[in-house]
């Protein structure tokens, strides 16, 4: 039985701050020359110093930096707390209290063996392990955090399913069927889940609970449309396009296609994540072996930081100031052995700029995961070697734990936040 149970805190009646700019009109953009290096990010102005008068006595007055500009959210869509930094609300000491009572546990969607392997973060060991539908690809928070879904999309075939897992007990119960769901991500006003049905080139618009269908919005020229974050006040959401190179721009308010764009190089967009300040998203590219940035209000590419091979994952620190990407060591789809590139490389937000490096020891498939509550552990699924990565985000020591076959896009629950807008537990 789906759990109902909603916390007070993401049910109640939420007022927006103040007035923002509007959304842009996007068009398809032309293509832009992508950078070999990043572009550094604007740095902030240091405070002007205004000399005192000629012979008065009176100290000189230092203007403080102009506050963000508060953001005019969608209706329904909790504020945005600091317009600086749209994951303020992650952090540690921002865990609900309810929320902290679930179970600390690591679940791993097994493509390939068709289960669950539920991981005691504490003890580093596998304590539970439970059957799904087939092609597990996702576990994926619910919007209101009380229930984490498994999208198994059966590779495409109308015998998909969404299987929830209680957050309280970590049981799954009776599977929901569902055409496709590849993915799945939450409208930041809770209203709807968008059911990603990759191989359909088409999104879902979902009741949040029952998962019966609202409305579906085709994306004909996204070819493997997957994975999507969404702007700072949640009028769009830009969606990669795995198979074509593009990624496709969505009004999630009217549900209408805004328009398409095509990177300049690469050629298979994975994870999209949002800067903190919600003007950039990071693009990890398979094929380029780096993150493309774009600016999402003009739609246009804007920059590329390259990485490793096989770019895929990407995830926010808990105090939102670096990024961590998951390089896969390969260009490969399927398949193995894994390459000896795989490894993880750590990203400044305020520069844009590289600050570590970590590489798998004795090589792997770093693939898709999230950060611990805490912050101290980033968990990665090893896509071709059968294992999660638990790794220290002080130094990038790690260990691996062996898990099921192929493992995928494994989710850390409880997390700090307010409500989830999806993925592997995208937090806001």
């Amino acid at each position: 039985m789906v759990v109902k149970r909603h916390l007070a805190a993401a049910t109640a009646v939420f007022v927006a701050l103040g007035a923002g700019t509007s959304l842009a009109v996007a068009q398809e953009a032309s293509q832009s020359p992508v950078q070999t290096t990043a572009p550094s990010a604007a740095p902030q102005p240091a405070p002007a110093q205004v000399p005192a008068s000629q012979g008065s006595s009176t100290q000189p007055v230092v203007s403080a930096p102009a506050a963000p500009t508060a953001v005019q959210t969608i209706p329904g869509m909790p504020p945005v707390i600091n317009p600086a930094n749209l994951y303020s609300e992650t952090a540690p000491d921002h865990i609900n209290p309810e929320v902290a009572q679930d179970p600390a546990r690591v679940y791993v969607p097994n493509l390939r063996s068709n289960d669950v392997s539920v991981i005691d973060p504490a003890t580093s060991k596998v304590v539970d392990r439970f059957p799904v539908g087939k092609s597990p690809q996702h576990v994926v928070p619910s919007w209101d955090l009380r229930t984490l879904w498994v999208t198994n999309n059966a590779e495409g075939t109308t015998n998909g399913s969404l299987t929830p897992i209680d957050a309280r007990t970590g049981k799954p119960g009776p599977a929901v069927a569902v055409d496709d769901p590849y993915n799945m991500y939450f409208t930041p006003d809770g209203k709807s889940a968008i059911v990603v049905a990759e191989a359909r080139k088409r999104l879902d618009f979902r009741d949040p609970h029952t998962m019966a269908l609202q409305q579906s919005v085709e994306t004909p020229d996204c070819k493997g449309v997957n994975h999507a974050d969404f702007s700072i006040d949640g009028r769009y959401a830009i969606f990669t396009c795995e198979f074509g190179g593009h990624l496709v721009k969505v009004d999630t308010v009217n549900k209408t296609v805004l328009g398409y764009l095509k990177l300049s190089s690469g050629g298979m967009p994975q994870d999209i994540l949002i800067s903190p300040n919600g003007k950039t998203f990071y693009v990890a590219d398979m094929m380029a072996d780096g993150v493309f940035m774009v600016d999402g209000d003009s739609f246009k590419e804007i920059g590329f930081i390259p990485t490793g091979v096989g770019t895929h994952g990407l995830y926010p620190s808990r105090d939102g100031t670096k990024m961590y990407v998951a390089n896969r060591g390969s260009h490969k789809i399927h398949g193995k052995p894994h390459s000896k590139a795989g490894g993880v490389t750590v990203i400044d937000f305020a520069t844009n700029k590289i600050v570590a490096n970590w590489p798998i020891p004795e090589g792997g498939s770093p693939d898709m995961g999230n950060v611990s509550a805490d912050g101290k552990t980033l968990w990665l699924s090893g896509r071709f070697d059968d294992v999660a990565y638990q790794i220290n985000t002080e130094d990038g020591s790690m260990k691996k734990i062996p898990v099921g076959a192929e493992p995928h896009g494994l989710t850390v629950w409880p997390q700090p936040g307010r409500y989830s807008i999806g993925h592997t537990g995208i937090l806001r």
